[in-house]
């Protein structure tokens, strides 16, 4: 993995990060593949939450993608 991208990832988690945490929440990186696709796990209250999937469309990946436009997708995994 090109270490470029996993730091500009790295960044958009950071910049995330803050308001997760707010809510007792967090988020972190699993990997990121080949095809720029990126696995997160979310952390406390973001894992049982209703607006998970929200949270991960609206904020993370949008997040993500403004570092790094060439992202396929994120994915969250358990």
């Amino acid at each position: 993995m090109n270490p470029e991208i996993l730091q500009k990832v790295e960044q958009a988690l950071s910049e995330v990060r803050p308001f997760l945490q707010t809510d007792g929440g967090d988020v972190s990186l699993v990997e990121i593949s080949d095809d720029l696709t990126v696995k997160i796990r979310l952390h406390g209250t973001c894992v049982g939450c209703n607006v998970n999937q929200i949270t991960l469309k609206a904020g993370v990946e949008t997040t993500i993608k403004k570092y790094v436009p060439d992202v396929k997708e994120v994915i969250q995994v358990a």
